[in-house]
This record gives structure tokens, C-alpha cells and sequence, in this order.
């Protein structure tokens, strides 16, 4: 890589460090460093969130689905949209008041006010087990992809650069730092990839005549995708809107409840269309380069379908542009790993240790933070089979505590030993079910049979309880 795109690239990490001093000298208390003292307007909320959820994981997954299937592709993130306009609806009206009255800094704390400490404690070692997860395997995608771009950078390395400045930055600015920071890398993803990627590789690869001459007609169908693949991915992405601790900081932040519900439908629009099809778009551009030999040294038996877009960047962007580009997918990464950080330290802090209005609680805010940011990067560095045990703890939290939020939402009177009981049995039944890689009708995702046993579970219990109340 030439040494401009370099210079840029090390530009862009300084940057965001340089963001993270700055919001450090802002920190007064926990609420400054958790939920950024609750005054931020819907622009910066709405942008941080998307950041947020699409990160690098969608970022490169896109490119791989549109590389493997088209324009069809694009339905992942249409889920997002659903997500935060129904969460925008349904959840903000009902949390964002009462957290400000109560001074909540997590989610965890939501489900005690709604049930019990038992809950929340169970769901806040889940929430802190999953983030800290997903900020490892966000340092880790970083590292690979910057292995693979810089020549001569082994992944180790890599991992050191990536997690120091992630988590260097999170630590020492705290939320405010993150979401100024997601804004900044929600602008420079966008620009990277619509006003630079998209021109550069349309023109490279031939246009539209190479487009409709390379790939099958279905790859510009957005009919091309079988009902299951929707329904899965309606029950992995949805849930994580009414669940996601990092969202519930959001809602916490902003400066009202309607400042909170504009930063969602601002979301919801930045992921579908916006994102959904630059990601998907690229991803077939990559794939008609590779069938017309324009990537030189890879074909179908080297390339990977998510790793196909990078490649393409790599091989066609000239110099300088290659900078701008590459801080762009590290910007998506960067605004997951981040967000994920400070997460799971909240939960720790506010749920397991219930430190969060101890004195001196922002100064051990900061520390637990660093010990959490190095806790992941060094399973990120030598622990990858925990890594997946941890994502799979994800999972448990999605289809384990999705049923005691609509329960929170729906009743009035919530039974608090169903909320409990649903939580650890649907969220188990999902670990069970990918642990063993069990084959499941139709080819639905676990998670759909652990929300359902969630929910029967759920009932049963209340339904048990109320017979013994009425005797």
C-alpha cells in the first residue's frame, strides 16, 4: 500500500483518539460517561445507532451476500428498518421518560424496575458476556482486514493497533466520545462508499453491460430469497432493537423521548435503502470483477465471498482514494467495537457490581472499562474458540430476553418468576440448538425456537402462579 493511503489511514486513527481526549475533560459523573448527560440531539443518536448496528460485521456481510446472491441480499437490513421504527413505536415512549426519572444506565436496570434484582442481575451478566464478545470478534474483523490490505502487517500486530486505539479512546471519553466518534465514522463510511467505491468500481468493471452480461438475472431480482431466509433473519435482527444494551444507552442519552424516536426513524432510514444496497451493490461488483479476471492472483476456490469487496477496493481504487475507503470499513468496525465496550463495562458496573453510585464511580467507570477493552482484546489475540462461545452467549440474550420486554411492554401485571424462567430456557434452548448443531425443521434459525419456548415458558409459569393465587 502506497504511504498516502497510510498517512490516511494512521490520520483517521489519531482522530478518533484525538475525539476521546477531548470529550475526557467533559466526564463529570457516571451519567456523563454512560449516557452522555442525557442532552444529545437526534441527528448524532440516529447516526451513532446505525454506525452501531450495521458496523463491520454488516459492512463486509453485505458485500458477501450481494457477491453470493444480489439485490436480494438487501432484505438483511430491511429487518433493521423494521427494528428500529417498531422498537422506535413500542419501546422509546415507555423507556426514555421513566429512565429519567429513575436515572437508569442500562438495560438490565429497566427489567428490575419492571420485575425484580434477581432478573436483572441473570440478564446482566448475559448482556456483559455477549458485548464483551461481540468487542472482540469487531477488534478481531479489523485485524484481518487489515492484514490482508497492509502488505508485511501480521494479524497479531494488527490486533495490538486496532484494539489499543478502540479501546484507548472508549475509556478515556466514555459514551459522548463514542457517539460523536460513530457520527464522525457513520459520514466518512457513507462518503467512502457511495461518492468514492460505487463510481470507481461501476466504471472498472464495465458498467451495466458487464453487470447483465456476467451475472444470472437473479442477482437483479429482489425476489431471489426463500421465505425461511427472511423469517430467520426478521427473528435474529428485530429482537436485538428491543434488547441491544447498547441501544437502551442511546434511548438514555438523548435528550428527550422525542429527540430518541427521531434518532430511530433516522437510523432505520440510513440502513434501508441507504446502506442496505450500497453493501449489496458492491458485493455483485466484486463478483462480476472476479468473473471477468480483473482481480488478479484470486478466483472462487481463493476468494472469500465477504472478504470479495475489500479485494476489489484493494485492486481498483487509486492511490489516496485507497485510504479514504479503507478508514471507511474500519470505521464500521471501529463504531461496533466501541459501542459493544462500553456496554458490557455498563452492565458490569450498574448490574453484577452495582458500583455505579459509589464515589469515585466515574474514575472506576474508566478503569473497569480498560480492564473490560483488554479482557477482549486478548481472547481476540489468543482465545478464538471463546470468542464463539461468547457470540453464542449473544444469542442467548436475544432469544432469552426478548419475551420479558414485551412482557414489560404488554402487561400490567408481569409474573417476575415467568420472566425469569423464560429468560434462562429460551435463551438455553437456543445455545443447545447451535452447540449441537442440531437440524431444525425447515431450516429456521434457533432463534425462533427459543423465543417460542421463551414464550411458553412464560405463560406457564404465570399461569401456574395465578391458579396457586387463587386458591
Amino acid at each position: 500500500m502506497h504511504i498516502i493511503d497510510i498517512s490516511i489511514f494512521i490520520l483517521y486513527l489519531l482522530s478518533m483518539l484525538a475525539v476521546g481526549i477531548y470529550f475526557m475533560r467533559k466526564n463529570k459523573t457516571t451519567d456523563d460517561y454512560y449516557v452522555g448527560g442525557r442532552d444529545l440531539n437526534s441527528l448524532h443518536i440516529g447516526l451513532s445507532v446505525v454506525a452501531t448496528d450495521v458496523g463491520g460485521g454488516f459492512s463486509i456481510g453485505l458485500g458477501g451476500l450481494g457477491f453470493t446472491m444480489g439485490l436480494s441480499g438487501s432484505w438483511l437490513l430491511f429487518t433493521g428498518l423494521l427494528g428500529a421504527w417498531l422498537s422506535g413505536v413500542f419501546l422509546i415512549p415507555k423507556v426514555s421518560e421513566l429512565a429519567r426519572k429513575k436515572g437508569f444506565l442500562s438495560f438490565p436496570q429497566f427489567l428490575e424496575f419492571i420485575f425484580d434484582k434477581r432478573v436483572a442481575f441473570v440478564a446482566g451478566i448475559i448482556s456483559a458476556i455477549g458485548y464483551l464478545g461481540f468487542t472482540s470478534s469487531q477488534i478481531l474483523a479489523g485485524a484481518k482486514l487489515a492484514s490482508s490490505t497492509f502488505d508485511g502487517l501480521s494479524i497479531n500486530h494488527a490486533l495490538l493497533v486496532m484494539g489499543i486505539i478502540a479501546v484507548a479512546y472508549t475509556v478515556i471519553g466514555g459514551l459522548k466520545a463514542v457517539i460523536y466518534t460513530d457520527t464522525i465514522q457513520w459520514i466518512i463510511l457513507m462518503a467512502g462508499l457511495i461518492l468514492v467505491a460505487l463510481p470507481f468500481a461501476y466504471v472498472k468493471i464495465g458498467g451495466i453491460d458487464a453487470i447483465r452480461s456476467t451475472l444470472d438475472p437473479e442477482f437483479l431480482s429482489l425476489t431471489s430469497i426463500s421465505w425461511q431466509q427472511i423469517i430467520n433473519w426478521m427473528f435474529t435482527i428485530i429482537p436485538i432493537w428491543f434488547v441491544g444494551m447498547t441501544l437502551y444507552q442511546r434511548i438514555y442519552a438523548a435528550k428527550d423521548t422525542k429527540t430518541a424516536q427521531k434518532g430511530w426513524f433516522i437510523a432505520g432510514l440510513f440502513e434501508y435503502p441507504l446502506m442496505a444496497f450500497a453493501g449489496v451493490v458492491l458485493g455483485m461488483f466484486a463478483r462480476v470483477a472476479l468473473e471477468n479476471n480483473l482481480l488478479p492472483g484470486y478466483n472462487h476456490s481463493n476468494l472469500d465471498a465477504e472478504m470479495g469487496l475489500p479485494v476489489l477496493l484493494k485492486t481498483i481504487l487509486p492511490v489516496g482514494i485507497m485510504g479514504i475507503v479503507l478508514s471507511a470499513y474500519f470505521s464500521a468496525i471501529m463504531s461496533t467495537a466501541d459501542s459493544c465496550l462500553m456496554a458490557s463495562s455498563g452492565n458490569i458496573l450498574t448490574d453484577v457490581l452495582r458500583k455505579h453510585r459509589s464515589k469515585n464511580s466515574l474514575l472506576f467507570s474508566q478503569g473497569l472499562t480498560l480492564l473490560v477493552g483488554i479482557v477482549a482484546l486478548l481472547l481476540a489475540l489468543k482465545m478464538t474458540n471463546v470468542l464463539e462461545l461468547m457470540l453464542h452467549s449473544y444469542s442467548f440474550m436475544v432469544s432469552g430476553m426478548l419475551i420479558p420486554v414485551l412482557v414489560a411492554l404488554l402487561t400490567k401485571s408481569p409474573s417476575k418468576l415467568g420472566a425469569l424462567s423464560s429468560m434462562i430456557a429460551g435463551g438455553s434452548l437456543t445455545l443447545v440448538l447451535i452447540i449441537l448443531n442440531v437440524s431444525l425443521p425447515f431450516g429456521l434459525d434457533a432463534n425462533i425456537f427459543g423465543i417460542t419456548f421463551s414464550l411458553i415458558t412464560y405463560l406457564s409459569v404465570a399461569a401456574v402462579q395465578t391458579k396457586l393465587t387463587l386458591k
